[in-house]
């Protein structure tokens, strides 16, 4: 170890143990807010940096914008004098670590758009002294933190392990999630070199409970590309084995219930209208995007995408058959879509497949609105779309109603008593008697009743 790196690595490790270590975050959304409060509550003084002044001011004034961190928790960070946020890049270099928390999309063209990470490392860049630790938590493609940041960053001269440390530590987020949250869920990170892991390892310690370190940014990089993956395939495969079941006619719920009383060799997986959420929809397209450019192809992975992308039109295909076997047609009839967030109890649409339900619904000329108690009106592809009140009159005037989200504030039992029709891709229904129900595969979702108990103990 060189004395230079030596002075770099004791400097910020000894600010790092006195919590005087100054923490910037970059990006104030699911990811970045939840961060910035847990690093406050852990003693350090945090900048929060975004580029939208309207967050800025409601961090500022203690009022959350994202549900998962409460105006009361945040408040009181604010009020101690903890947090604080700004839109003025410049005040990066006040900070002795820099958490990048900023969106990673996928272009038009399903590629990857890194161009929200370039943007804060060309920030980070432009302020960068020695001693500064930066970290990028954004999901990103293998090779992202040492092929795009690391050149940026050593432009101005200044060394990664020497005069700065740099590393890569995946976001694991679940919004709406109450049991697992930024502090108990163990936090993998890999660094450049070592000197970049230690400081790495060191401040995060401080913050969550468990850090799992690797041996470097791309095997950090690959580890949260590997967890979304797999979520992405074993969800692709339920969702074929409901339309296995369909053309069977069994229930997929019951076979899934079933199968998931082996103790052993299984874990239990249910299908649905699609996949949402700013994770399971995009991450694998990283991944295939990367191996595309080392000449191989992630087959597996772009079939799974492929089931997943297909789902909402087999919904939409199911809701028409339903009709038609009421002897309706679906154009001109009244649709009512339950839930346009991408998962049960929170307010985030990202990539719901919801949307892309009551697009094809649209498109095959059925008048849809919809019910979320947690999205009271949304803009998707420039229209603005405002729900309704569900209300008994609503239900009965629907020719069908789908349920595309299984929020639990929703009295299932009032909809399948209103309503003439119900789609339920959720089994949202469970165990309620009803003829009026069709499901995802063959059978209405109505289980037995010693099914729906174990299930119950099991959840």
């Amino acid at each position: 170890m060189s004395d230079r790196n030596g002075m770099a690595t004791g400097s910020i490790l000894r600010r790092i143990e006195s919590r005087e270590a100054v923490c910037g975050v970059m990006g104030l959304g699911y990811v970045g807010l939840p961060l910035a409060v847990e690093v406050a509550r852990a003693g350090f003084r945090v900048i929060g940096f975004d580029v939208s002044e309207s967050i800025v001011a409601n961090v500022n004034a203690g009022r959350s914008h994202i549900r998962d961190v409460s105006s009361e928790a945040l408040a009181e960070q604010v009020g101690a004098g903890r947090l604080e946020a700004t839109a003025d890049m410049g005040r990066l270099r006040e900070c002795d670590a820099v958490l990048i928390c900023v969106p990673t999309p996928l272009s038009k063209t399903r590629d990857p758009d890194v161009s929200y990470v370039v943007a804060a490392t060309e920030s980070v860049a432009r302020t960068l002294r020695p001693g500064q630790l930066v970290v990028l938590e954004s999901t990103t493609y293998p090779g992202t933190t040492r092929e795009l940041m690391l050149p940026k960053l050593e432009a101005g001269g200044l060394r990664v392990g020497e005069d700065f440390f740099l590393c890569f530590s995946p976001e694991r987020v679940d919004p709406g999630n109450e049991r697992w949250g930024v502090k108990n869920t163990p936090k993998v990170i890999g660094g450049i070199t070592p000197a970049c892991l230690e400081v790495g390892k060191a401040l995060y310690g401080r913050v969550v409970d468990q850090v799992v370190p690797v041996s470097s940014t791309e095997a950090a990089e690959l580890t949260k590309l590997l967890e979304n993956t797999f979520r992405t395939v074993n969800i692709a495969l339920v969702n074929e084995m409901a339309q296995i079941a369909d053309r069977l006619g069994v229930d997929v719920w019951e076979v899934i219930d079933a199968a998931a009383t082996k103790p052993f060799g299984f874990m239990k997986f249910v299908p649905g209208p699609g996949i949402g959420g700013h994770c399971i929809p995009l991450d694998p397209h990283y991944l295939m995007w990367k191996m595309k450019t080392l000449r191989y192809r992630a087959r597996f992975i772009e079939l799974a995408d492929e089931i997943n992308a297909d789902m909402p039109a087999y919904v939409a295909g199911k809701v028409q058959d339903a009709l038609n076997r009421e002897g309706k047609a679906l154009r001109g009839s009244r649709v009512l879509v339950l839930g346009v967030a991408y998962k049960r109890d929170i307010d985030d649409i990202r990539e719901s497949p919801a949307l892309d339900v009551i697009r094809l619904l649209e498109e095959k000329g059925a008048e849809v609105s919809y019910h979320d108690p947690f999205v009271s009106e949304f803009i998707h592809e420039g229209v603005l779309r405002r729900g309704i009140e569900l209300t008994d009159e609503a239900l009965a005037e629907a020719d069908i109603v789908v349920i595309t989200t299984d929020h639990t504030t929703v009295d299932y039992e009032r909809v399948v008593r209103q309503a003439r029709l119900v789609l339920d891709t959720r089994n949202a229904t469970r165990g309620i008697p009803a003829t009026n129900v069709v499901g995802l595969s063959g059978r209405a979702a109505v289980q037995p009743a010693e099914t729906s108990a174990l299930v119950a103990a099991g959840d």
